[in-house]
């Protein structure tokens, strides 16, 4: 069998938390490489090596390294194809599926840390997202009263966003509609989520 061992570089409550819910969704073989941000360790020379954009998550797969979110995403559920999390080639899910982890990363995030900020966006022609109602508008579309974004089927995409929106309310950055927080109670209380989520505390009371 191929080797399908991971090592995660995480640091606990950022971004790769969602990649560690994954990783046990999928039931994954991984290990963990722990950069502690209060110490500044994703900055250390050995890391930047590595990334030199100094961010997680980043996996290493076969001395194959992925970096940035959502290409993370994609690498781990097409590796892990067998556990049914990412829609196959030749599935008319597959483009609704790459559309929206690619709208996460492209406009989703920049409107929110905008947002955050209490930043304007740029022109609408610089924009990378439009507007912030823009984004938040085809999201609930896209949602709508479906369990999971692409209907009655779970899959990566929504350990991505289902994630993401447990932090995004959280913080009072995104409308408080009864979809969004049902949709991010629902993923939330997956069981690979409270584990990833044990996982994270732990190592941020070991730092």
């Amino acid at each position: 069998m191929t080797d399908r061992h991971i090592r995660l570089y995480h640091s606990p409550q950022s971004r790769s938390r969602g990649v560690l819910a994954l990783l046990e969704e999928l039931g994954a073989d991984y290990s963990l490489e722990i950069l502690d941000q209060r110490k500044d360790q994703q900055r250390c020379a050995d890391y930047l090596a590595l990334n030199p954009m100094g961010k997680v998550p980043a996996i290493v797969h076969n001395a194959i390294l992925v970096t940035e979110q959502v290409a993370v995403y994609i690498y781990l559920a097409d590796l892990y194809a067998d556990r049914g999390l990412a829609p196959s080639l030749d599935d008319p899910l597959r483009g609704p599926y790459l559309r929206w982890m690619a709208f996460y990363g492209s406009c989703f995030e920049p409107a929110i840390i905008d947002r955050a900020q209490q930043r304007e966006p740029g022109p609408q022609a610089m924009s990378p997202y439009g507007t912030f109602e823009a984004v938040i508008d085809a999201l609930a579309g896209q949602l709508g009263d479906q369990p999971y974004l692409l209907g009655e089927s779970f899959t990566a995409l929504d350990v991505l966003w289902g994630t993401s929106l447990g932090w995004t309310l959280s913080f009072g950055l995104l409308p408080e509609t009864d979809a969004f927080k049902a949709y991010a109670e629902r993923v939330g209380a997956r069981e690979a989520v409270a584990r990833a989520s044990a996982i994270d505390e732990k190592h941020l009371g070991s730092g």
